[in-house]
């Protein structure tokens, strides 16, 4: 699998956590911006086949963590990405988990 198709095959992930996360806060959380989505996130990822998209085991609360310290990075910088979330996300875990 070359790197770009190990990206896309995260993105692909990602961005059905992002579609069913939009259900969870609507259907579970009537509504209300779910505070603790990077555990959220993680967990469905790692339970949709992300280890396999990147290549290798990730466990779902180093996943969390990451996400956390990334939207945390964002938020301090002042600057979210020019792309969609799930693109930026997948080549940074594709490089740095």
């Amino acid at each position: 699998m070359t790197n770009d198709d190990r990206v896309a095959a995260i993105e692909a992930v990602l961005r059905e956590a992002e579609a069913a996360h939009a259900v969870y806060e609507r259907d579970e959380l009537g509504g209300v911006y779910d505070e603790t989505w990077p555990a959220w996130y993680a967990g469905f990822a790692v339970d949709h086949g992300l280890g396999d998209a990147l290549g290798r085991p990730v466990d779902a609360v180093t996943l969390g963590e990451y996400f956390e310290r990334t939207w945390q990075e964002v938020q301090q910088s002042g600057q979210k990405p020019a792309e969609r979330w799930s693109a930026w996300m997948a080549r940074r875990i594709a490089t740095e988990l």
